[in-house]
């Protein structure tokens, strides 16, 4: 099987909660963004925004505990498992076990500069 990725729509913005009301306003007040809060159920997000960002979807969350901000980007693939021992016989390593994932069938990996891309199927 060909192993295709494409970016998925979703980007999500992991924001320390010092930072996290400041930020919010910087996209809604500064760059005029409608932006909306939607309720969250993933135990380390305390609070969660959501805004268009052109073709994408960009989301800020407020996380417990986290000192830096992080950026996650959703990457799709037809075929997880052939996906996943492709990523393993290039020596790339899921890593879900660090933080809690937001759904059962997507896994987590990094790229070399430590950025996290959610790996999910898609029909692509």
């Amino acid at each position: 099987m060909e192993i295709n990725f494409i970016g998925g729509i979703n980007i999500a913005m992991k924001i320390p909660s010092e930072k996290y009301q400041e930020t919010v306003a910087f996209y809604r007040d500064i760059l005029l963004f409608d932006v909306e809060e939607v309720d969250v159920h993933y135990p380390p997000v305390l609070e969660t925004h959501r805004l268009c960002f052109g073709a994408n979807i960009l989301w800020l969350d407020r996380v417990k505990d986290l000192t830096v901000s992080e950026i996650w980007l959703e990457l799709a693939t037809r075929d997880i498992n052939s996906a996943t021992n492709y990523l393993q016989a290039n020596d790339i390593t899921t890593c879900n076990g660090e933080k809690q994932t937001i759904q059962s069938d997507v896994l987590r990996i990094k790229d070399p500069a430590g950025n996290i891309l959610l790996m999910k199927t898609s029909s692509i």
